[in-house]
């Protein structure tokens, strides 16, 4: 683990670097999460190396006091810069919450990446009312429906649904529910199109949290973005089906490699 100071806090972030000369690539995980959402893409790194945050107060990370909605989300995008800066990344990829944080670092800062992956996500991230209320008064409830069939999971093995529950009371019911409140305020339908970074929308086949056509909406939206299936997935497909995953992000970096003869900062 390694960390970057930043605005009187700390930020953990791990990087795996196996040599690989594309443009290092930054993950960042959704609500309740931790960078350890990401370890099924570390086999990119023989590709570039591959970069994974924690977000204010999860994981390693240091909390912040901030109130849920834009004011988290801006802290949340200035962990993200701070590790940026940190490791010359230049790829971010986002899954839910992250995707909105990559949003907002597109829409509203001024660091212009090479590319962005979106995955889990979308311009506009409701929450169920229920799931809200579980989450201020019912914590293991809201966990359980978070785990229930298609929604972060299409059809996980016992052990990896059992870790990502873990995860998600490691974080803790103060922290998660900030992220899915933060995720509930979080509308950017009317600037979607002013974005011009190369994107690929990636969903996961069954996801009922962010379903199909959120991504469609983002690859409508974003001038010449990409759009992407991951079969048998849902909202985490990049753990459930790490392989496929993978394989769908290097296609596209290697296609923008292409396009921008590799010209990526």
């Amino acid at each position: 683990m390694e960390s970057v100071t930043h605005h009187g806090r700390e930020t953990a972030y791990d990087v795996v670097d196996r040599g690989g000369d594309g443009p290092p690539i930054c993950c960042i995980h959704g609500s309740g999460g931790s960078r350890d959402v990401w370890d099924g893409q570390r086999p990119l790194a023989d590709y570039a190396p591959v970069v994974t945050v924690d977000l204010s107060g999860h994981g390693d990370s240091d909390d912040i006091d901030a109130s849920a909605g834009y004011s988290t989300l801006s802290a949340y995008a200035d962990d993200v810069l701070a590790v940026v800066e940190a490791t010359d990344a230049a790829v971010l990829v986002g899954n839910s919450l992250g995707g909105a944080v990559v949003l907002q670092i597109l829409l509203e800062r001024e660091f212009d990446p090479a590319a962005a992956v979106l995955t889990g996500t979308g311009a506009r991230l409701g929450v169920l009312e229920d799931l809200l209320a579980w989450l201020r008064s019912d914590f293991e409830r809201a966990v359980e429906f978070l785990h229930g069939p298609d929604r972060l999971f299409h059809d996980p093995d016992s052990g990896l649904r059992e870790r990502s529950m873990e995860r998600m009371y490691d974080t803790g019911q103060a922290v998660t529910r900030r992220d899915f409140l933060t995720c509930h305020e979080f509308d950017v339908r009317d600037r979607v199109d002013e974005i011009d970074t190369p994107t690929l929308a990636v969903y996961g086949e069954y996801d009922q949290l962010t379903p199909p056509w959120f991504h469609e909406y983002l690859a409508d939206e974003i001038d010449d973005a990409g759009l992407a299936e991951i079969e048998d997935a849902a909202h985490l497909a990049m753990v459930e089906r790490p392989v496929a995953f993978n394989a769908v992000i290097d296609e596209f970096l290697s296609e923008i490699d292409v396009d921008r003869n590799r010209d990526w900062y």
